[in-house]
Parts: C-alpha cells; sequence; structure tokens
C-alpha cells in the first residue's frame, strides 16, 4: 500500500498521458473518418478506391507496426530530410498511429449512416436550392452524428485499450508508468492491477458519458 501511495502521482501522470493521447486520436480520426466516409460516397470514382484502399489496407495490419513505421519511418525520413538525427516526437507518432487506424473504422460506419439517410432528403435539398455545403451542415451532419454515435462510442473503449501500445515507443502513459513503478518495487503485479483499475474507471466515465450523449442527442432526433 505504501509503494501505491509513493508511486501514486506517477500513475496520475501516466493516466493523463493516456487519455490525451486517447482523446487527440479520437478528434484526428473522427476528421478522417467523416472526411474519407464523404469521399466514400461522391461520385468520383478515385477518391472511392483511394478511401476503400486506406480502410482496407489500414485494417490490415496491427496497430503496433502502425506505431513503429511512424514512429522509426518518421526518424529515418526526418533525420535524413536534414542532415542530422531527428527524432519524431513519441506522443504525436503513436497519436498519429491511433488516429489513421480509428479513422479507417470510424470511415465505415460514418459512410453506413450517411448511406442510411433516405434519398428523398438529398432531392428534397436539390429542390429547395441548397448549396452542398448547406446540405451538408445543415441537414446530413447532425443525423450522421446521431446514426453513428453508438459505433463510433464503442470504437472510443477500443481506441482506450489500444493506446496502451503506446508504451512501447516511450510514451509514459498508464501501462509504462505501471511497469517502471512495478521494476523498482519489484512488484510488477500490484502496480499491473492498479492500471487495471484505472482502465476500469476511465472506461467506466466513457460508458455513462457515452450514454447520456447518445440520450441527449436522441431527444433532438425522435
Amino acid at each position: 500500500m505504501v509503494d501505491i501511495l509513493k508511486y501514486a502521482p506517477l500513475l496520475a501522470d501516466g493516466a493523463l498521458v493516456t487519455v490525451k493521447v486517447s482523446v487527440t486520436s479520437l478528434v484526428i480520426g473522427t476528421g478522417l473518418g467523416v472526411a474519407a466516409a464523404i469521399a466514400a460516397v461522391s461520385n468520383n470514382i478515385w477518391l472511392k478506391r483511394l478511401v476503400g484502399a486506406y480502410a482496407g489496407i489500414v485494417r490490415s495490419f496491427p496497430e503496433l507496426l502502425i506505431i513503429f513505421v511512424l514512429f522509426y519511418g518518421g526518424t529515418v525520413a526526418l533525420s535524413r530530410l536534414f542532415g542530422g538525427h531527428v527524432e519524431i516526437s513519441a506522443f504525436w507518432a503513436g497519436s498519429a498511429a491511433l488516429s489513421i487506424v480509428f479513422g479507417a473504422y470510424a470511415s465505415e460506419i460514418f459512410r453506413g449512416a450517411i448511406s442510411s439517410i433516405p434519398r428523398g432528403q438529398f432531392e428534397a435539398a436539390q429542390i429547395l436550392g441548397l448549396s452542398k455545403t448547406q446540405l451538408w451542415k445543415s441537414i446530413l451532419l447532425p443525423q450522421v452524428a446521431y446514426r453513428a454515435l453508438p459505433g463510433i462510442g464503442n470504437q472510443w473503449l477500443i481506441l482506450l485499450k489500444d493506446s496502451s501500445l503506446v508504451s512501447i515507443v516511450g510514451i509514459e502513459d498508464v501501462m509504462r508508468s505501471a511497469a517502471v513503478a512495478g521494476n523498482a518495487t519489484r512488484s510488477p503485479l500490484t502496480f499491473y492491477l492498479v492500471a487495471a483499475a484505472i482502465y476500469l474507471v476511465i472506461t467506466a466515465i466513457s460508458v455513462l458519458s457515452i450514454a447520456l450523449l447518445e440520450r441527449s442527442v436522441k431527444a433532438r432526433f425522435v
């Protein structure tokens, strides 16, 4: 118990880093997912193929491999570009990798949400003379958000667990903090159980928040 209290600040900092990485990946990944979904339902065949390739390729690789490619590959690329050793930020490499993965899965969720909107709404918007920007901003995106929210919520919970992989490239998240504390005290199991409890708390808060958000959004559309 004394050891846990001693390393509590380290574990708290690790929890904060885990949340930062996850939220950063959620925001960027959602943007990628929305953009890819819009491209997937467009009339441009090349955009459709590009999005299909992106989603297919990313979902074929382990998340850890993508993290390694961006971290080590980014370091090599920048070092060659600037003629000296330049190490890419582990935080941004990890966040970018998780964003790319999240975006690939989110694109399918958003594409499905867009496809489920009745075609008559598109035709009505054309009759009313709405521009594409007005159509998406005022009519489609709110409905897409409502229909996609459950799926995106599930992906967020998966993202939280996948964020533990960034510890491999040196990010001081919950898992790495637990490993450091466990090695220092020779009580790894104790601190990994603490890490499990931290993930459980974050997940519980997330589940509750998602449920409240779904209820709030549903009240606007039903």
